[in-house]
């Protein structure tokens, strides 16, 4: 653990106390004012001015692994205070982003800047799924998931039926953890791949009969809607007509034909938001922002979460 970083920032939140308790007592012998103060930082400020017209920050996280580049370059601190400064309240870990930290004292990390980890990308083996929840405990998290699904896949319809299985058992053994369900995140092939189903003959992809073979109570999905699009899916049909089971979206943008190499910045793509937005409120709790081989820099971040929260739909 970075024990001279902590230390630091935990003597600026004991300073910044004192400094608010001897503010409320010159208050109480002066007339309030809705002037903002000089070193209120004007990003908050910004996001304080868009709060309720769009998405809450509070229901906003950023995947790390947007930034893998530059947490190899500059470390996760580094890359913590960038978020923080812009207005982050959560975000998403995956395996590469804790640094030297443990997972305990990467909550202490995220608690000392006012973040969270409400949810992860990590690993969905069987065998080793206590170790995976230990984890997901340690940080706080409330979703417990990978970048993609669990094993066998979905190479058959016997696969795909599997591996819904597979998620109902984890996502049993997570909820009674306390760390919550589990959730699936796709990618284009889980909508490309289709099969008959064996009663009406009607073709249906991968991602709908895994979300119609689980259980409500232990799995949810976090539709990434960029990979959904690019695999031929309406992300609006699928909020519509399965809303309910989506409690977290993957928010990327990129210019049609929408691959890898198509992504750009929340907002500066082809992707018509509006509509999505709408479709999602209500039951998605969780809005969280990637792209895949970001700039080491805070530029994605900011313009990004500056779309998010302030995009009237």
């Amino acid at each position: 653990m970075n024990t001279t970083h902590s230390l630091k920032r935990r003597m600026v939140a004991a300073l910044a106390a004192t400094a608010a308790v001897a503010g409320s007592a010159i208050a109480l012998g002066a007339p309030a004012t809705a002037k903002p103060s000089d070193n209120a930082n004007p990003r908050a400020h910004e996001a304080t001015q868009c709060a309720g017209r769009s998405v809450p920050a509070n229901k906003i996280s950023i995947q790390l692994y947007s930034y893998a580049s530059w947490i190899g370059q500059e470390g996760i601190d580094t890359v913590l205070d960038e978020l923080d400064d812009i207005g982050f309240r959560n975000v998403e870990p995956y395996g590469g982003s804790f640094g030297d930290y443990t997972k305990a004292e990467f909550r202490d990390e995220l608690r000392d800047r006012g973040m969270r980890a409400l949810s992860s990308h990590g690993s969905t083996n069987e065998a080793t799924f206590d170790a995976t929840l230990a984890d997901a405990k340690d940080l706080g998290q409330k979703w417990v998931g990978s970048g993609g699904f669990a094993s066998p896949g979905i190479d058959s319809y016997e696969d795909t039926l599997a591996t819904a299985e597979a998620l109902n058992r984890l996502g049993e053994r997570s909820v009674k953890n306390g760390t919550g369900k589990i959730f699936g995140h796709n990618h284009w092939w889980e909508f490309e791949t289709q099969y008959a189903d064996p009663e009406t003959g009607e073709m249906k992809s991968a991602w709908e009969i895994i979300v119609e073979n689980t259980d409500p109570r232990y799995v949810t999905f976090q539709l990434d809607v960029y990979w959904a699009i690019n695999g031929g899916a309406d992300p609006v049909a699928l909020l519509e007509e399965h809303g309910d089971r989506i409690e977290l979206l993957h928010i990327k943008d990129g210019t049609a034909p929408y691959g890898f190499g198509d992504l750009t910045d929340v907002g500066e793509g082809d992707i018509d938001w509006g509509p999505i937005l709408r479709a999602a409120q209500g039951n998605v709790k969780l809005y969280v922002l990637e792209r895949d081989g970001a700039p080491a820099d805070a530029e994605f971040a900011r313009d990004s979460f500056d779309f998010l929260t302030c995009y009237t739909y």
